[in-house]
């Protein structure tokens, strides 16, 4: 029986993976900063841990608590929509911690047993806004552009040790709380002389045809993880996919 890891497991993406992966029998070890494992279905087979991961000693107790991994899903992040002229850099950096650092920060942190064993799956959640430009997410967009640089690169080093490093660029979920989780951080981020521009941009976002499902994600999330291929990158949702088309 296989076991999964993944960060960021209490609500969105991050939730409904988990539940994905306990419906098709594996061993789940789903972490968020504050454990809840009422939001899963009770089962043997579920670990819910706390992990931060900004932090690296919570980086070192999850690894130690989880012991073998097969597949790492590195999927918590923090949303933020604002206008970068008005982005304070602590706020920016905020994000970069969370978005890349903790990513790479996560991955560094099971190599070593992917290595000795030459086996392994790393699948990293980034967004459909690196697929095509977007106002008023730069800050996000930056955060998670590096981590497909990031990711592209680390498949080339690690095919070496046969581990598997694979991409899910998700796209926009109203039922996500994407905005909820960057909480006070967007607080004065769309001051007055954006205001008019950002509404009309909100407007047209809320009016886009296709969205994407959280079921869709952790599908696409599953199929990654159970990928042999070369294949990089996998657009998740409609309106990725309607991206993918279009470039």
């Amino acid at each position: 029986m296989k076991t999964v890891l993944i960060t960021g497991c209490s609500s969105g993406y991050g939730l409904e993976t988990a539940r994905y992966f306990l419906a098709q029998g594996w061993q789940v070890i789903a972490t968020m900063r504050s454990p809840r494992e009422d939001i899963l279905p009770a089962s043997p087979r579920l670990r819910v841990l706390p992990l931060d991961v900004t932090n690296p000693e919570s980086i070192a107790a999850v690894l130690d608590a989880s012991g073998h991994i097969d597949v790492l899903v590195n999927n918590a992040g923090i949303g933020l929509f604002g206008a970068f002229e008005v982005t304070p850099m602590a706020t920016i950096r905020e994000i970069f911690e969370t978005n890349t650092f903790g990513v790479m920060a996560m991955t560094q942190a099971v190599l070593p047993q992917f290595r000795a064993r030459r086996a392994g799956m790393i699948v990293n959640v980034t967004s459909s806004a690196t697929l095509a430009p977007m106002p008023l997410v730069a800050v996000y967009t930056a955060s998670k552009t590096a981590i497909q640089g990031f990711t592209g690169s680390l498949a080339h080093e690690l095919a070496e040790f046969t581990i598997g490093v694979k991409l899910v660029e998700p796209g926009y979920g109203p039922s996500t709380r994407f905005a909820e989780n960057g909480g006070e951080r967007m607080a004065g981020l769309i001051p007055e002389s954006y205001a008019a521009y950002a509404q009309s941009v909100f407007t047209l976002f809320a009016q886009q045809a296709a969205f994407t499902r959280e079921s869709d994600v952790a599908e696409v999330v599953w199929r990654a993880a159970n990928d042999s291929s070369k294949q990089l990158h996998f657009p998740a949702g409609a309106d990725a996919l309607a991206l993918v088309s279009a470039t």
